[in-house]
């Protein structure tokens, strides 16, 4: 009892400080339905309803017991929220190759990995492919011609195949992704793209093409694709070098529209306004001008969310955006944790398969830690707290303090997701983004303003010196010796440990909250000797991975080089393909290479000439992979052909000689796709 009731106590002591924890067990509802093996059965669904039910009762109680309920009741209905949006989205998904005529209404526009443009379609039809079977999106990468505009109605010759699985088992899903797009088949063209009819009536779309267009042609060459991407979100323009130096600078969040880019430009507009109508002594007199200011920043910040694609990191700053300015008009506190915790919320009811996205965690876990570290030193910048330096000193502190606080935020999820670190990611971003607040936002707000009289000349002159100084610092500090490292993926369990520390540290009141630590240095400590698999085999046969002392060693320099960066990215490897194949320490030759690992001996056979050249019949602990469906050795090795791989997915060997397949017949989700 003397324990229940010190819990109870701890409790107890948080009230008024609950709130936050709301979208974090809303949220643990969502994952718990992600981490079943199996898809959930309606009448699982009802028993977890029923228990709602009953714990709602017990949830009204405000001692220890009636927040544990609530817990549990939150958490129930995060779990069986997600498992009515993913059914809601159920849309049919190719079952089998296709190539021939692709028609359908182009959506969106962007550019794929292998950096060629790429179109999405609706409305799509398919020859000899009946409506009902027909995917309700495609995506079509082209190798001819240029793509065409959103709305317009076109006609092609494609490749299509039903959206693949993780490159290897535990891997990114993106058939999962793709689920919750509704995008039921991808592929390629490789012939040029007709328009069929008229373009249809996408005004945003259509808007958000025009406006980049307009950018790109009034602005030099090397900053336009950049500022297209700031006002619009429309990256295609951007060249891959660009992109690249960006990346290993950390300065890669610049091009995502995110809380940086929303809240100054809301800052902007906010700010400019109420200084503008202060200079009327009549209106400031009569009216409540910083109110005013307020209303129109948030307007203009709603403009801006639908211009720039409305992807979750821009939802989730324009939310937190809107109720700054919503607390300004209401003479409220502006920002606070609770404010974050609502914005997460909404962001989870709108689209709770976001919660496994980079963007979800990065941008939540930036604007946490910013808010709780900003509301606990806040008496260091208050003013005349920085002494003789004053309010420079304030904003370098600020500055400094801010970089830093976001990076360490988000470095897990970044090295988690993207296998990357930025050496020098702090120093780039305090010399790029005062240049972004400073210059290129006012001078992108000018611009548009002074668009409708012919005067943009001067905004764009002004966002451009800022541009073409931030990718200056890009480069500079991605040519920097080690300027780039890489981090193998962690295991399973790693990462919501270590968000379970910070959660614990950023939302629980008091000095428990440095218990935080010892999750974070757990996380920490075991995420370098994250094991990665022996051997790994790709969907399709394409490619073998085999890891050797010196690393990854790859059966072939070149080709499925997606699949083959996937897998030196997750082992932590910098290596390209043709460096991984040279490790190859067995025998190998145009068509066939072998090795012997995980107590077996594997052999890649490339093609018909290579499953040609196979001995037969084949001894007991061999494993074939083939590319092709031809060639069936006989004897009692285990044969992997396309034809199988596409039952089981990508295939992994543990060090134990254990197999894993990224797709078991027993455990399938609604996204799990025809074999």
């Amino acid at each position: 009892m003397r324990i229940w009731s010190a819990l109870d106590g701890l409790l107890q002591a948080q009230r008024g400080h609950l709130f936050p924890w709301v979208p974090v067990f809303f949220g643990l509802g969502i994952a718990v339905y992600f981490i079943l093996p199996q898809e959930p059965g309606f009448s699982l669904f009802g028993v977890v309803l029923a228990l709602i039910a009953l714990l709602g009762a017990v949830a009204r109680r405000g001692d220890l017991l009636g927040l544990w309920a609530m817990a549990l009741v939150l958490s129930g209905l995060g779990f069986c929220y997600m498992g009515g949006r993913a059914n809601l989205v159920a849309a049919p998904v190719l079952e089998f190759r296709y190539y021939g005529a692709v028609e359908g209404q182009v959506v969106a526009v962007d550019r794929s990995a292998s950096d060629a443009m790429r179109i999405t379609l609706r409305h799509v039809r398919l020859d000899n492919v009946a409506p009902d079977r027909t995917p309700e999106r495609v995506r079509l990468s082209l190798f001819d011609g240029a793509a065409p505009p959103p709305g317009a109605w076109v006609m092609t010759t494609a490749h299509l195949s039903p959206p693949q699985g993780p490159a290897e088992p535990g891997g990114f899903d993106f058939r999962r992704h793709a689920w919750f797009l509704k995008l039921g088949a991808v592929g390629y063209s490789r012939v040029p793209v007709l328009q069929t009819a008229a373009p249809g009536w996408l005004p945003v779309a259509t808007l958000r093409v025009r406006v980049s267009r307009w950018f790109r042609e009034r602005m030099p060459e090397r900053t336009a694709g950049v500022a297209a991407a700031l006002v619009t979100g429309d990256r295609a323009h951007v060249p891959r070098h660009v992109i690249e130096a960006l990346r290993a600078s950390n300065l890669a969040h610049l091009l995502a529209i995110s809380g940086l880019h929303m809240g100054l430009f809301a800052g902007v507009v906010f700010a400019s306004l109420r200084r503008g109508l202060a200079l009327w002594p009549t209106v400031t007199l009569r009216y409540p001008v910083k109110k005013i200011s307020a209303c129109i920043a948030l307007c203009s910040s709603f403009g801006y969310l639908l211009l720039s694609g409305a992807n979750v990191a821009t939802e989730r700053a324009f939310l937190m955006v809107a109720m700054v300015l919503i607390a300004v008009v209401l003479d409220r506190r502006a920002l606070s944790i609770r404010a974050v915790a609502l914005a997460a919320c909404l962001v989870l009811l709108r689209r709770p398969e976001t919660l496994l996205s980079a963007g979800f965690q990065m941008s939540f876990s930036a604007t946490l830690a910013l808010v709780a570290v900003f509301q606990a030193v806040q008496p260091w910048f208050r003013p005349g707290a920085a002494g003789a330096l004053g309010s420079i000193g304030r904003w370098l502190g600020a500055l400094v303090l801010s970089s830093l606080v976001a990076g360490l935020a988000t470095a897990p999820f970044g090295a988690a997701n993207f296998n990357t670190v930025s050496h020098y990611g702090l120093a780039a971003n305090l010399l790029a983004v005062p240049v972004m607040g400073a210059v290129v936002v006012p001078g992108a707000v000018l611009a548009i303003c002074l668009a409708p009289i012919g005067a943009s000349a001067l905004g764009l002159w002004i966002m451009s010196l800022g541009l073409d100084w931030i990718l200056t610092v890009a480069e500079t500090v991605a040519g920097w010796p080690g300027a780039q490292g890489y981090v193998v993926a962690p295991e399973s369990w790693i990462l919501p440990v270590l968000v379970l520390g910070g959660l614990v540290m950023l939302l629980w009141q008091g000095r428990l909250r440095a218990m935080g630590l010892m999750p974070i240095c757990i996380a920490l400590a075991f995420w370098p000797g994250s094991d990665r698999p022996e051997v790994l085999i790709s969907s399709d046969g394409g490619i073998l991975g085999i890891l050797t002392p010196d690393g990854r060693a790859l059966s072939r320099p070149s080709g499925k080089s997606f699949v083959a960066g996937i897998w030196l990215e997750n082992d932590g490897d910098g290596v390209d393909q043709t460096t991984a194949f040279n490790r190859w320490q067995g025998i190998a030759n145009s068509r066939v290479q072998e090795m012997t690992a995980a107590g077996h001996h594997f052999v890649h056979a490339i093609g018909k000439t290579g499953a040609a050249q196979l001995s037969a019949p084949c001894q007991s602990g061999t494993v074939i992979v083939l590319t092709v469906d031809d060639g069936h050795p006989e004897g009692d090795c285990l044969l992997l052909s396309p034809r199988i791989l596409r039952r089981t997915g990508s295939i992994a060997f543990n060090s134990d000689g254990g197999m894993i397949q990224s797709r078991d017949e027993t455990r399938l989700r609604l996204w799990s796709g025809p074999g």
